[in-house]
């Protein structure tokens, strides 16, 4: 929460992507709405403070999020842009010692968690050797994207995202095809499906498109996701115990803290076993 903090990670890496809720000043907590529901035990306005969000601006109940019914907060991911505003957009100046901008910065972190979810994205696909032949124009957006998020507030919150991400979105299905290709046999196609409480258990879904696919609550126990693409797929309550996510393309923190696992799930490299597995 202190600008004295260690040396920041190089721009564009994936450390940078990842939330670091020490130097941010509880955005996540303040600035965005949420209804009581299933995922929260309480309505929150926009800009309004969760009851739970301490002085220090930490999280009051962090260890019992769930049992206190907020498994929302738990799949919810910044992709580092609470630090960003907090450290670098507002220079480390908290909204409470400085009211004055707080509306401006609220304004400041959705936009901007939009462009660090897409630096996320296209930091993955460059990681993807079979990608190579798109590599020099994905540097050249991720170069792009990262200077927008030193920008200004103003011209943060005046940016058109939704643009943006139709500029990228066709170079990380590019670098997605490229890569799945390589996997033998036949991949299915099953971009935005609605899947939802499907049964795929022990599925052959390597190397398949699952981009956007709904698959809320789906049997996907020890099924083959490898190289699987599930960028956007939505897998809330998806039961991936046993599955096989070597390689999954584009998986985030937040979608596996959303599904149910065990330890005989497979990850990816760089993801975490979320706790609650």
């Amino acid at each position: 929460m202190s600008p004295q903090h260690e040396t920041p990670a190089p721009a564009g890496s994936r450390e940078e992507l990842r939330a670091d809720c020490a130097d941010c000043f509880g955005l996540c907590c303040v600035a965005l709405p949420f209804a009581r529901s299933a995922d929260f035990a309480a309505d929150k306005a926009a800009g309004r403070a969760c009851g739970n969000l301490r002085t220090d601006f930490g999280c009051g109940i962090h260890e019992r999020l769930r049992d206190e019914g907020y498994s929302g907060c738990t799949v919810f991911d910044c992709f580092g842009a609470g630090q960003k505003v907090s450290q670098v957009t507002f220079g480390g100046t908290d909204w409470r010692r400085a009211p004055g901008s707080a509306r401006a910065m609220f304004e400041v972190f959705p936009v901007m968690r939009q462009l660090h979810e897409l630096l996320y994205y296209v930091t993955e696909a460059l990681g993807l050797a079979a990608a190579r032949p798109v590599h020099e124009e994905l540097g050249r957006a991720r170069t792009r994207i990262d200077g927008l998020t030193r920008g200004s507030a103003e011209s943060v919150t005046g940016l058109d995202v939704n643009a943006l991400r139709g500029e990228v979105n066709p170079l990380l299905l590019r670098a997605s095809e490229l890569t799945r290709a390589r996997v033998p046999g036949r991949r299915r196609n099953h971009r935005g499906a609605d899947l939802m409480g499907a049964r795929l258990s022990g599925a052959d879904l390597r190397g398949a498109s699952l981009r956007g696919a709904l698959l809320v609550a789906a049997d996907l126990g020890g099924a083959d996701l490898r190289e699987a693409d599930l960028i956007g797929a939505d897998l809330r309550d998806a039961d991936v115990r046993g599955a096989d996510l070597t390689g999954a393309l584009f998986l985030t923190q937040a979608q596996l803290n959303a599904a149910r696992g065990d330890a005989a799930t497979v990850l990816p490299a760089g993801l975490s076993r979320p706790a609650h597995w």
